[in-house]
């Protein structure tokens, strides 16, 4: 099986937009047309995709992307994964410290669609760098202790 190579470099990394959001129910549904064509047998022999464990959700961005632009932190992009970029309606957010958050494409409570108002809002509050600050309004039986 051939493995897709991820674009090094800043460049790699692209906003997430309502343009991506179509290529990626087109190759979704590309995807699943080319899976009812083929053999399920085939499909049972052969070896399914992973995701890669360097690009797993809450884990640091590879080095190979260097210095992340400032206007990339905190905004919704395309997924670089390979596994989730191909089958799945992902997208990623990265934070100051270039940990990857990852989120659905789908809409929020059939309301929210990826890219509304008030989810990039919430997106923003749950990447933030300092979620011990929110700790800090919660009474001592709700905080974890560690």
């Amino acid at each position: 099986m051939a493995t897709m190579l991820l674009p090094t470099g800043p460049d790699g990394l692209r906003r997430f937009t309502r343009e991506s959001l179509a290529a990626l129910e087109q190759r979704i549904a590309q995807e699943q047309a080319k899976n009812a064509k083929d053999c399920h047998e085939a499909h049972r022999n052969a070896e399914s995709p992973k995701p890669r464990i360097d690009l797993e959700a809450g884990k640091q961005l590879p080095r190979i992307f260097g210095d992340i632009p400032t206007e990339l932190i905190g905004v919704p992009l395309e997924d670089i994964d390979p596994f989730y970029y191909k089958s799945q309606r992902t997208f990623i957010v990265l934070n100051k410290g270039k940990a990857i958050f990852r989120f659905s494409a789908t809409s929020a409570i059939y309301i929210f669609t990826p890219l509304h108002f008030i989810r990039s809002i919430a997106i923003k509050i749950l990447v933030h760098s300092y979620p011990f600050f929110f700790g800090l309004f919660l009474p001592r039986t709700c905080k974890i202790i560690m």
